[in-house]
Protein backbone atom coordinates (compact mmCIF):
# COMPACT_ATOMS: atom_id res chain seq x y z
CA UNK A 1 0.00 0.00 0.00
CA UNK A 2 1.37 3.08 -0.79
CA UNK A 3 2.51 5.39 2.16
CA UNK A 4 0.56 8.90 3.29
CA UNK A 5 3.01 11.85 4.12
CA UNK A 6 2.02 13.74 7.51
CA UNK A 7 1.54 17.18 7.14
CA UNK A 8 4.26 18.24 8.90
CA UNK A 9 7.66 16.81 7.22
CA UNK A 10 11.17 16.46 9.40
CA UNK A 11 13.11 16.52 6.35
CA UNK A 12 12.67 17.90 2.79
CA UNK A 13 12.49 15.36 0.39
CA UNK A 14 13.87 16.74 -3.51
CA UNK A 15 12.25 15.18 -6.35
CA UNK A 16 15.07 15.85 -9.11
CA UNK A 17 16.51 12.39 -8.37
CA UNK A 18 15.26 9.20 -7.61
CA UNK A 19 15.38 8.11 -4.26
CA UNK A 20 15.04 5.01 -2.15
CA UNK A 21 12.20 3.13 -2.71
CA UNK A 22 10.80 5.79 -5.42
CA UNK A 23 9.00 2.98 -7.43
CA UNK A 24 6.53 5.95 -10.26
CA UNK A 25 4.31 3.47 -12.08
CA UNK A 26 5.16 3.47 -15.80
CA UNK A 27 2.45 4.86 -17.89
CA UNK A 28 2.65 4.24 -21.71
CA UNK A 29 1.11 6.74 -23.71
CA UNK A 30 -1.88 5.71 -26.17
CA UNK A 31 -2.26 2.20 -24.88
CA UNK A 32 -5.49 0.58 -26.06
CA UNK A 33 -5.88 -0.56 -22.11
CA UNK A 34 -5.91 2.00 -20.00
CA UNK A 35 -4.94 -0.55 -17.34
CA UNK A 36 -1.75 -0.66 -19.39
CA UNK A 37 -1.41 3.10 -20.29
CA UNK A 38 -1.34 3.35 -16.60
CA UNK A 39 -3.09 6.24 -13.96
CA UNK A 40 -1.30 10.09 -13.90
CA UNK A 41 -0.45 10.30 -9.94
CA UNK A 42 0.68 13.94 -9.37
CA UNK A 43 -0.05 14.34 -5.69
CA UNK A 44 2.10 14.93 -2.95
CA UNK A 45 0.16 12.36 -0.56
CA UNK A 46 2.27 9.34 -1.81
CA UNK A 47 5.59 10.56 -3.46
CA UNK A 48 7.29 7.18 -3.91
CA UNK A 49 4.67 6.55 -6.36
CA UNK A 50 4.39 10.21 -8.02
CA UNK A 51 5.12 9.51 -11.75
CA UNK A 52 5.20 12.86 -13.41
CA UNK A 53 6.47 16.18 -13.23
CA UNK A 54 4.35 19.20 -11.45
CA UNK A 55 1.26 18.97 -9.62
CA UNK A 56 -2.45 19.02 -10.44
CA UNK A 57 -4.99 22.23 -10.73
CA UNK A 58 -2.56 23.98 -12.86
CA UNK A 59 -1.98 27.32 -11.18
CA UNK A 60 -4.13 26.60 -8.72
CA UNK A 61 -1.63 24.49 -7.02
CA UNK A 62 0.02 27.60 -5.92
CA UNK A 63 -3.34 28.14 -3.95
CA UNK A 64 -3.33 24.84 -2.32
CA UNK A 65 -0.10 25.40 -1.10
CA UNK A 66 -1.11 28.42 0.40
CA UNK A 67 -3.88 26.45 2.16
CA UNK A 68 -1.68 23.74 3.73
CA UNK A 69 0.59 26.60 4.94
CA UNK A 70 -2.13 28.58 6.41
CA UNK A 71 -3.31 25.80 8.65
CA UNK A 72 -6.63 25.62 5.92
CA UNK A 73 -5.81 22.68 4.57
CA UNK A 74 -4.50 19.33 5.42
CA UNK A 75 -1.56 18.47 3.39
CA UNK A 76 -2.21 14.67 3.09
CA UNK A 77 -5.60 14.94 2.65
CA UNK A 78 -7.74 12.96 -0.21
CA UNK A 79 -10.97 14.12 -1.43
CA UNK A 80 -13.73 11.79 -1.55
CA UNK A 81 -14.87 11.53 -5.16
CA UNK A 82 -18.24 9.47 -4.28
CA UNK A 83 -20.32 10.73 -6.90
CA UNK A 84 -18.41 12.92 -8.63
CA UNK A 85 -18.25 10.79 -12.06
CA UNK A 86 -19.39 12.46 -14.82
CA UNK A 87 -22.93 13.40 -15.30
CA UNK A 88 -22.50 11.61 -19.24
CA UNK A 89 -20.72 9.26 -20.64
CA UNK A 90 -17.78 10.73 -23.27
CA UNK A 91 -16.05 8.13 -25.38
CA UNK A 92 -13.92 6.28 -25.39
CA UNK A 93 -13.47 7.25 -28.99
CA UNK A 94 -10.68 5.94 -31.54
CA UNK A 95 -8.61 8.90 -30.80
CA UNK A 96 -7.87 8.14 -27.13
CA UNK A 97 -5.61 5.12 -27.94
CA UNK A 98 -3.10 7.41 -30.70
CA UNK A 99 -0.60 8.61 -29.11
CA UNK A 100 -0.07 10.96 -31.90
CA UNK A 101 -3.69 12.26 -31.75
CA UNK A 102 -3.49 12.86 -27.90
CA UNK A 103 -0.72 15.05 -26.16
CA UNK A 104 -1.94 17.84 -24.01
CA UNK A 105 -4.36 16.04 -22.19
CA UNK A 106 -5.31 12.42 -20.45
CA UNK A 107 -7.97 11.01 -22.23
CA UNK A 108 -8.96 9.27 -19.10
CA UNK A 109 -9.38 12.18 -17.32
CA UNK A 110 -12.69 12.15 -16.31
CA UNK A 111 -12.88 8.21 -15.80
CA UNK A 112 -9.42 7.94 -13.64
CA UNK A 113 -11.43 6.45 -10.71
CA UNK A 114 -13.39 4.28 -12.66
CA UNK A 115 -10.43 2.62 -14.83
CA UNK A 116 -7.93 3.00 -12.86
CA UNK A 117 -9.81 1.01 -9.47
CA UNK A 118 -7.19 -1.44 -9.43
CA UNK A 119 -4.48 1.06 -7.98
CA UNK A 120 -7.00 3.03 -5.63
CA UNK A 121 -7.88 -0.33 -4.34
CA UNK A 122 -4.11 -0.59 -3.48
CA UNK A 123 -3.95 2.69 -1.76
CA UNK A 124 -2.65 4.92 -4.79
CA UNK A 125 -4.04 9.01 -4.97
CA UNK A 126 -5.36 9.64 -8.19
CA UNK A 127 -7.10 12.33 -9.09
CA UNK A 128 -9.48 13.35 -11.95
CA UNK A 129 -8.17 15.80 -14.18
CA UNK A 130 -11.56 16.15 -16.17
CA UNK A 131 -14.77 16.77 -15.05
CA UNK A 132 -17.98 16.33 -16.65
CA UNK A 133 -21.23 18.20 -15.31
CA UNK A 134 -24.69 19.69 -16.74
CA UNK A 135 -25.33 23.39 -16.17
CA UNK A 136 -26.71 26.55 -18.11
CA UNK A 137 -25.58 29.00 -20.09
CA UNK A 138 -27.56 32.85 -19.69
CA UNK A 139 -26.35 35.30 -22.03
CA UNK A 140 -28.33 38.45 -22.79
CA UNK A 141 -26.99 38.21 -26.73
CA UNK A 142 -29.62 34.68 -26.25
CA UNK A 143 -32.15 36.39 -25.10
CA UNK A 144 -31.88 39.00 -27.93
CA UNK A 145 -31.74 36.37 -30.78
CA UNK A 146 -34.87 35.22 -28.97
CA UNK A 147 -35.91 38.78 -29.72
CA UNK A 148 -34.68 39.04 -33.11
CA UNK A 149 -36.48 35.72 -33.90
CA UNK A 150 -32.86 34.79 -35.11
CA UNK A 151 -33.46 31.55 -32.26
CA UNK A 152 -36.63 29.80 -31.73
CA UNK A 153 -37.43 28.31 -27.51
CA UNK A 154 -37.64 24.18 -27.62
CA UNK A 155 -37.77 24.13 -24.01
CA UNK A 156 -35.47 21.40 -24.22
CA UNK A 157 -31.51 23.22 -26.21
CA UNK A 158 -33.50 26.85 -25.19
CA UNK A 159 -35.60 27.52 -22.55
CA UNK A 160 -38.38 30.70 -23.47
CA UNK A 161 -36.27 32.54 -21.01
CA UNK A 162 -33.44 32.39 -23.06
CA UNK A 163 -30.91 29.94 -21.04
CA UNK A 164 -29.05 27.23 -23.04
CA UNK A 165 -28.80 23.79 -21.33
CA UNK A 166 -25.58 22.48 -22.31
CA UNK A 167 -23.34 19.73 -20.77
CA UNK A 168 -19.45 21.18 -19.26
CA UNK A 169 -16.49 19.87 -19.45
CA UNK A 170 -13.67 21.09 -17.34
CA UNK A 171 -10.35 20.00 -18.40
CA UNK A 172 -6.97 20.27 -17.34
CA UNK A 173 -3.71 20.39 -19.07
CA UNK A 174 -1.64 16.82 -19.10
CA UNK A 175 1.58 17.13 -21.39
CA UNK A 176 3.18 13.52 -22.83
CA UNK A 177 6.52 15.46 -23.30
CA UNK A 178 7.52 12.79 -25.91
CA UNK A 179 4.29 13.84 -28.23
CA UNK A 180 4.45 17.71 -27.69
CA UNK A 181 8.07 17.77 -28.95
CA UNK A 182 6.78 15.46 -31.39
CA UNK A 183 3.97 18.44 -32.42
CA UNK A 184 6.52 21.14 -32.21
CA UNK A 185 8.96 18.76 -34.60
CA UNK A 186 11.93 19.95 -32.29
CA UNK A 187 13.87 17.27 -30.27
CA UNK A 188 12.27 16.37 -26.41
CA UNK A 189 15.77 16.86 -24.52
CA UNK A 190 15.81 20.37 -26.38
CA UNK A 191 11.91 20.82 -25.18
CA UNK A 192 12.75 19.54 -21.57
CA UNK A 193 15.35 22.09 -21.22
CA UNK A 194 13.73 25.16 -22.45
CA UNK A 195 10.53 24.27 -20.03
CA UNK A 196 12.97 23.88 -17.17
CA UNK A 197 14.92 27.56 -18.17
CA UNK A 198 12.03 29.81 -19.54
CA UNK A 199 9.86 28.78 -16.09
CA UNK A 200 12.78 30.29 -13.73
CA UNK A 201 13.81 26.95 -13.04
CA UNK A 202 10.77 25.88 -11.04
CA UNK A 203 11.29 22.18 -12.67
CA UNK A 204 14.38 20.06 -12.48
CA UNK A 205 12.90 16.93 -12.79
CA UNK A 206 12.58 18.11 -16.61
CA UNK A 207 15.88 17.78 -16.98
CA UNK A 208 17.30 15.54 -14.41
CA UNK A 209 14.81 12.83 -14.74
CA UNK A 210 13.82 11.30 -18.43
CA UNK A 211 12.10 8.50 -16.73
CA UNK A 212 9.25 10.88 -15.81
CA UNK A 213 7.20 11.46 -19.54
CA UNK A 214 4.16 13.10 -18.20
CA UNK A 215 4.12 16.80 -17.37
CA UNK A 216 1.25 18.98 -15.24
CA UNK A 217 1.95 22.42 -16.45
CA UNK A 218 1.15 25.33 -14.13
CA UNK A 219 -1.29 26.59 -17.26
CA UNK A 220 -4.83 27.20 -17.71
CA UNK A 221 -6.89 24.35 -19.00
CA UNK A 222 -10.33 24.47 -20.76
CA UNK A 223 -13.80 24.55 -20.45
CA UNK A 224 -16.34 22.84 -23.09
CA UNK A 225 -19.58 23.65 -23.86
CA UNK A 226 -21.80 20.74 -25.39
CA UNK A 227 -25.14 21.72 -26.77
CA UNK A 228 -27.44 18.47 -27.89
CA UNK A 229 -26.50 15.08 -27.25
CA UNK A 230 -23.11 14.18 -26.53
CA UNK A 231 -23.91 10.67 -27.67
CA UNK A 232 -23.70 12.30 -31.37
CA UNK A 233 -20.02 13.71 -30.87
CA UNK A 234 -18.10 11.74 -33.70
CA UNK A 235 -20.89 10.16 -35.64
CA UNK A 236 -20.87 12.54 -38.83
CA UNK A 237 -24.54 11.25 -39.90
CA UNK A 238 -25.16 14.46 -37.33
CA UNK A 239 -24.25 18.15 -38.12
CA UNK A 240 -22.03 19.72 -35.61
CA UNK A 241 -21.51 23.46 -35.67
CA UNK A 242 -18.19 24.66 -33.53
CA UNK A 243 -16.79 27.56 -31.91
CA UNK A 244 -13.03 27.12 -30.66
CA UNK A 245 -12.81 30.51 -28.61
CA UNK A 246 -9.66 31.87 -26.73
CA UNK A 247 -9.93 33.91 -23.87
CA UNK A 248 -10.35 37.46 -23.29
CA UNK A 249 -11.43 38.01 -20.21
CA UNK A 250 -12.06 41.71 -21.07
CA UNK A 251 -14.14 41.28 -24.01
CA UNK A 252 -15.78 37.84 -22.80
CA UNK A 253 -16.78 39.49 -19.28
CA UNK A 254 -16.97 42.92 -19.18
CA UNK A 255 -17.77 43.77 -22.91
CA UNK A 256 -14.84 45.57 -24.09
CA UNK A 257 -15.32 46.88 -27.35
CA UNK A 258 -11.95 47.37 -29.29
CA UNK A 259 -11.94 43.60 -30.13
CA UNK A 260 -14.47 40.97 -31.77
CA UNK A 261 -14.02 38.17 -28.95
CA UNK A 262 -17.65 38.29 -27.35
CA UNK A 263 -19.50 39.05 -30.32
CA UNK A 264 -18.00 36.29 -31.91
CA UNK A 265 -18.32 34.17 -29.10
CA UNK A 266 -22.35 34.70 -28.38
CA UNK A 267 -22.38 34.23 -32.01
CA UNK A 268 -20.45 30.98 -32.33
CA UNK A 269 -22.88 29.36 -29.22
CA UNK A 270 -25.94 30.99 -31.52
CA UNK A 271 -25.06 28.56 -34.37
CA UNK A 272 -24.34 25.75 -32.02
CA UNK A 273 -27.55 26.02 -30.73
CA UNK A 274 -29.45 25.77 -34.17
CA UNK A 275 -27.35 22.80 -34.89
CA UNK A 276 -28.77 21.09 -31.96
CA UNK A 277 -31.96 21.89 -32.59
CA UNK A 278 -31.67 20.81 -36.27
CA UNK A 279 -30.54 17.43 -34.42
CA UNK A 280 -26.98 17.71 -34.22
CA UNK A 281 -24.41 18.98 -31.48
CA UNK A 282 -23.02 22.35 -30.68
CA UNK A 283 -19.21 22.27 -29.09
CA UNK A 284 -17.77 25.38 -27.96
CA UNK A 285 -14.32 25.38 -26.35
CA UNK A 286 -13.36 27.93 -24.33
CA UNK A 287 -9.42 27.65 -24.05
CA UNK A 288 -7.30 29.74 -21.06
CA UNK A 289 -4.83 31.61 -23.03
CA UNK A 290 -5.49 35.08 -22.57
CA UNK A 291 -3.95 37.46 -24.57
CA UNK A 292 -2.86 35.20 -27.27
CA UNK A 293 -1.14 33.51 -24.22
CA UNK A 294 0.59 36.63 -23.87
CA UNK A 295 -1.19 37.54 -20.58
CA UNK A 296 -3.61 40.29 -19.62
CA UNK A 297 -0.59 42.59 -18.66
CA UNK A 298 1.12 42.57 -21.98
CA UNK A 299 -2.07 42.85 -23.64
CA UNK A 300 -2.62 46.18 -21.96
CA UNK A 301 0.47 47.64 -22.53
CA UNK A 302 -0.04 46.69 -26.67
CA UNK A 303 -3.57 48.25 -26.01
CA UNK A 304 -1.69 51.61 -25.29
CA UNK A 305 1.46 51.37 -27.87
CA UNK A 306 -1.38 51.07 -30.08
CA UNK A 307 -3.39 53.91 -29.34
CA UNK A 308 -0.82 56.15 -28.64
CA UNK A 309 1.55 55.64 -31.99
CA UNK A 310 2.01 58.29 -34.66
CA UNK A 311 -1.25 58.17 -36.50
CA UNK A 312 -3.10 56.53 -34.03
CA UNK A 313 -4.83 53.12 -33.48
CA UNK A 314 -4.09 51.04 -37.41
CA UNK A 315 -4.46 47.99 -38.95
CA UNK A 316 -0.99 47.85 -40.61
CA UNK A 317 0.21 48.53 -37.42
CA UNK A 318 -1.56 45.65 -35.50
CA UNK A 319 0.84 42.78 -35.37
CA UNK A 320 3.84 44.71 -35.13
CA UNK A 321 2.95 46.68 -31.80
CA UNK A 322 2.14 43.49 -30.06
CA UNK A 323 5.88 42.06 -31.03
CA UNK A 324 7.51 45.10 -30.32
CA UNK A 325 6.11 44.44 -27.07
CA UNK A 326 6.17 40.67 -26.74
CA UNK A 327 9.29 39.55 -28.47
CA UNK A 328 6.39 37.44 -30.73
CA UNK A 329 2.38 37.80 -32.04
CA UNK A 330 0.93 35.29 -30.48
CA UNK A 331 1.76 32.26 -28.16
CA UNK A 332 -1.37 30.54 -28.53
CA UNK A 333 0.29 27.42 -30.09
CA UNK A 334 -2.77 26.08 -31.72
CA UNK A 335 -1.05 22.70 -32.54
CA UNK A 336 -2.33 21.60 -29.29
CA UNK A 337 -5.73 22.94 -30.01
CA UNK A 338 -7.04 19.88 -31.68
CA UNK A 339 -6.64 17.68 -28.86
CA UNK A 340 -10.08 18.49 -27.01
CA UNK A 341 -11.56 18.33 -30.36
CA UNK A 342 -10.04 14.46 -30.47
CA UNK A 343 -11.16 14.07 -27.25
CA UNK A 344 -14.53 14.52 -28.11
CA UNK A 345 -14.11 11.71 -31.14
CA UNK A 346 -14.52 14.67 -33.30
CA UNK A 347 -13.89 14.16 -37.39
CA UNK A 348 -15.87 16.88 -39.28
CA UNK A 349 -17.06 20.33 -38.47
CA UNK A 350 -19.89 21.21 -40.28
CA UNK A 351 -20.39 25.14 -39.78
CA UNK A 352 -16.78 26.43 -38.25
CA UNK A 353 -17.24 29.90 -36.21
CA UNK A 354 -14.18 31.48 -37.03
CA UNK A 355 -11.89 33.35 -39.78
CA UNK A 356 -8.51 31.76 -38.06
CA UNK A 357 -6.38 30.54 -40.97
CA UNK A 358 -4.29 29.05 -37.95
CA UNK A 359 -7.05 27.60 -35.76
CA UNK A 360 -8.64 26.10 -39.49
CA UNK A 361 -4.87 24.42 -40.23
CA UNK A 362 -4.35 22.86 -36.98
CA UNK A 363 -7.69 21.21 -37.33
CA UNK A 364 -7.18 20.08 -40.94
CA UNK A 365 -3.56 19.01 -40.52
CA UNK A 366 -4.96 16.68 -37.78
CA UNK A 367 -7.75 14.97 -39.66
CA UNK A 368 -10.56 17.26 -39.11
CA UNK A 369 -12.38 17.69 -41.68
CA UNK A 370 -14.16 21.45 -42.29
CA UNK A 371 -17.11 21.96 -43.98
CA UNK A 372 -18.64 25.97 -44.36
CA UNK A 373 -16.72 28.59 -42.56
CA UNK A 374 -18.73 31.08 -40.69
CA UNK A 375 -17.69 34.78 -40.30
CA UNK A 376 -18.45 37.01 -37.97
CA UNK A 377 -21.28 39.34 -39.08
CA UNK A 378 -20.32 42.45 -39.61
CA UNK A 379 -23.10 44.54 -37.82
CA UNK A 380 -21.26 42.54 -34.25
CA UNK A 381 -18.47 43.81 -34.91
CA UNK A 382 -17.85 46.88 -32.83
CA UNK A 383 -16.69 50.18 -34.06
CA UNK A 384 -13.00 49.74 -32.22
CA UNK A 385 -13.03 46.91 -32.87
CA UNK A 386 -12.38 47.26 -36.80
CA UNK A 387 -8.80 48.53 -37.32
CA UNK A 388 -8.52 44.59 -35.29
CA UNK A 389 -10.42 42.78 -37.65
CA UNK A 390 -8.86 44.56 -41.04
CA UNK A 391 -5.86 43.13 -39.52
CA UNK A 392 -6.57 39.77 -39.04
CA UNK A 393 -8.01 39.94 -42.60
CA UNK A 394 -5.09 41.39 -44.48
CA UNK A 395 -3.48 38.45 -42.31
CA UNK A 396 -4.77 35.83 -44.09
CA UNK A 397 -7.80 35.43 -41.49
CA UNK A 398 -11.13 34.11 -43.45
CA UNK A 399 -13.39 36.58 -45.16
CA UNK A 400 -16.48 36.25 -47.34
CA UNK A 401 -14.91 39.75 -48.99
CA UNK A 402 -12.16 40.18 -51.24
CA UNK A 403 -8.79 38.40 -50.86
CA UNK A 404 -5.60 40.34 -49.14
CA UNK A 405 -2.82 41.01 -51.86
CA UNK A 406 0.30 40.42 -51.13
CA UNK A 407 1.32 44.10 -49.83
CA UNK A 408 -2.28 43.87 -47.26
CA UNK A 409 -0.56 40.57 -46.28
CA UNK A 410 2.80 42.04 -45.45
CA UNK A 411 2.09 45.05 -43.93
CA UNK A 412 -0.45 43.15 -41.83
CA UNK A 413 2.15 40.55 -40.94
CA UNK A 414 4.79 43.35 -39.62
CA UNK A 415 6.78 42.58 -42.11
CA UNK A 416 8.59 44.71 -45.13
CA UNK A 417 8.37 44.02 -48.70
CA UNK A 418 11.72 43.47 -50.71
CA UNK A 419 12.16 45.74 -53.32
Amino acid sequence: MADRKQTQEKHIVLSSHPGPGQKPVAIHWGASDPAKRGPVIGTTTNPLYRNVIGAHSGSYAVYRALAVAAGQLAGDHIPDLTNTSPAVQIGPHPQWFDPHKIVSIDPFGHVSTEVFADYIAKGYDIRPTIAVTRAHINMPELRDALAAGRLRSDNQILTPAGDARVTKVAIEPVWWLPGIAERFGIEEPKLRRRLFEYTGRMFPELVTRPDLKVFLPPIGGATVYLLGDPAKLGDTRYPLACRVHDECNGSDVFGSDICTCRPYLAHGIELCIETAQAGGVGVVVYNRKEGRALGEVTKFLVYNARKRQEGGDRADQYFRRTECVAGVQDMRFQELMPDVLNWLGITRIDRMASMSDMKHDALVRFGIEIGERVPIPDELIPADARVEMDAKVAAGYFSAGKPPDERELALAKGRALDE
